[in-house]
């Protein structure tokens, strides 16, 4: 599903631009708008964060969005309506990005079917191993959505070859320790990365954690199949509203 989607794409354009989208920051009505201003500046895939009030991967610009829209009420219900209305308005493959909490709390079973339902294609929940995650993965497949794992720079390559089995769609390859929003240093270390992750999938890669300029997208180029943009997004959004936002990603390419 997804990975035909990214290597049809990549050949057509090279590389791939995902955005990150807080559900309910500012406002519901406002995310859309943003959506709207991210696709028609020519984004490929989209995850949609259910807020939760402690997003563990996330810096303090994701956590402050997050705690922002729990506070004005959003709830995992509206999340889904509102994957349903981009879903159907926006012709590209929107994925969920949560925490286990979230699905755990609504029923792994539920959790996919809604989601399913509301057509989403992909999962990004970076706080269940495989190990743990049987009923995660089972709900998964039995609903078609793309369970996306995570690789960083620090899992070993027996780890990185044992991860490899279980993921579809891509991976989603961190660019550095830590958390989302700080400075990532695009280098020959972070390439040698990347190579042990091209090593051990056939599937598409993409970076995330710390892209925020066109510099670093072409360094990506022929490296990874998407690059991930986040923070620097949401930044541009808080300091210049959803129109900047459309702009940035435009100048992306």
């Amino acid at each position: 599903m997804l990975e035909e989607y990214i290597r049809k794409r990549a050949e057509e354009k090279g590389i791939l631009m995902m955005a990150h989208v807080v559900v309910g920051y500012p406002s519901l009505e406002e995310s859309f708008e943003l959506v709207k201003a991210i696709v028609a500046a020519g984004v490929d895939l989209m995850e949609l964060q259910i807020p939760f009030s402690e997003p563990i991967a996330d810096g303090p610009l994701i956590l402050k969005a997050n705690q922002s829209a729990l506070a004005a009420g959003v709830k995992v219900d509206d999340c889904f309506e509102f994957a349903h209305r981009v879903t159907q308005t926006f012709d590209i493959p929107f994925l969920f990005m949560t925490y286990y909490n979230i699905v755990f709390k609504r029923g792994e079973e539920r959790f996919f079917a809604e989601a399913k339902e509301a057509g989403i294609e992909g999962a990004i929940v970076p706080d269940i191993p495989p190990e743990e995650g049987d009923g995660y993965l089972a709900a998964t497949a039995a609903h078609d959505i793309d369970p996306i794992l995570i690789f960083s720079p620090t899992t070993t390559p027996d780890r990185l070859s044992y991860l490899a089995n279980f993921g579809r769609g891509f991976f989603y390859c961190v660019a550095r320790k830590g958390i989302t929003g700080a400075k990532t240093t695009f280098s020959s270390e972070l390439e040698e990365f990347l190579g042990r992750c091209r090593g051990v999938t056939d599937l598409p890669l993409a970076l995330g954690f710390g892209v925020s300029q066109k510099e670093d997208v072409d360094f990506l180029k022929g490296k990874v199949e998407i690059a991930v943009i986040g923070s620097q997004a949401l930044r541009i959004l808080n300091d210049s509203g959803i129109e900047a936002v459309g702009d940035f990603f435009r100048g992306l390419r």
